[in-house]
């Protein structure tokens, strides 16, 4: 601006003195002065929007920085937290990994001792006989004999053949003292239509039962301790009561051989607690 002052004073000055040649060529170069002052005013705002929209990036830039900064740090402390979830949840694992190995091997002592009941009754009784069946359900043993090698048609005393067989079972039983027996009358669905104290095949399936034990303890020396009298009626036949041999069937005595393997059911049992967080009960 200062320039185009002067400029203007010695156009004035010698606008006197000058020839109209010179003063066209001043005037033009005024011109040109002009226009290109113009044009440099325009790119300096231009040049000083510019940096203003670089300022704003610059601090766009910084503040986004610091985010990350903070993001990374947060990162850092759920990585943290996540490495202590996984690692929790990895001992969690070995642990039940753990229970359940231990239960398995429980289960396999379980069937391994169930197992050489199955075997030792099996050599002792001998699976000849058809009247005589062993089989294992669910890890306990069964052992049938049918009524008609144990007692007579609508009686509770027990044959002298019975006592043959009964001896056989009570040979082992008596070799497994950590074991019970239960003895379980069954009936077919005939009537009791006998006399005396007997009332029901209730009453004869019980005193079956019973008859079989007073046998295993009183003369076979079965421990008392390990004998369960039950009597079953007719509500669990094996067969449709439809035929004379199907009765013959349903009328049976079954004696279950049950493992007592206490440390076995107590770790279930404990385990089971755990898993659903009830409190394990206290045996006096």
């Amino acid at each position: 601006m200062k320039k185009v002052a002067i400029a203007l004073s010695l156009l004035m000055i010698l606008t006197s003195c000058v020839s109209k040649k010179q003063y066209a060529a001043l005037e033009a170069k005024n011109k040109e002065t002009q226009d290109l002052l113009n044009t440099c005013t325009v790119k300096l705002n231009a040049c000083l929007e510019e940096k203003a929209g670089l300022k704003a990036s610059v601090d766009g830039l910084k503040d986004q920085n610091q985010l990350l900064i903070s993001q990374s740090k947060d990162m850092t402390v759920l990585t943290t937290k996540g490495a202590q979830n996984i690692e929790k949840a990895l001992e969690s694992i070995k642990e039940k990994d753990l229970k359940i190995s231990r239960m398995q091997d429980a289960l396999t002592k379980k069937d391994s001792v169930t197992l050489a009941v199955v075997t030792s009754l099996k050599a002792s009784v001998g699976i000849s006989d058809p009247d005589i069946e062993i089989n294992v359900e669910k890890g306990v043993v069964f052992i049938q004999i049918a009524d008609k090698l144990l007692f007579k048609s609508g009686s509770y005393e027990v044959t002298d053949k019975a006592k043959s067989v009964l001896a056989k079972v009570a040979k082992v039983v008596n070799d497994k003292p950590d074991f019970e027996c239960m003895v379980e009358g069954n009936t077919d669905n005939v009537p009791y239509n006998g006399s005396g104290v007997l009332l029901d095949n209730w009453d004869l399936s019980v005193k079956r039962s019973t008859s079989i034990i007073r046998i295993l303890a009183g003369d076979l020396g079965v421990n008392p301790a390990q004998l369960i009298a039950a009597g079953r009626s007719s509500y669990t036949p094996l067969v449709a009561n439809d035929t004379a041999e199907n009765r013959a069937k349903n009328r049976r005595t079954r004696i279950v051989v049950l493992p007592k393997i206490d440390q076995f059911y107590e770790m279930v049992e404990k385990e089971m607690k755990k898993q659903t967080g009830a409190t394990p009960e206290v045996k006096n």
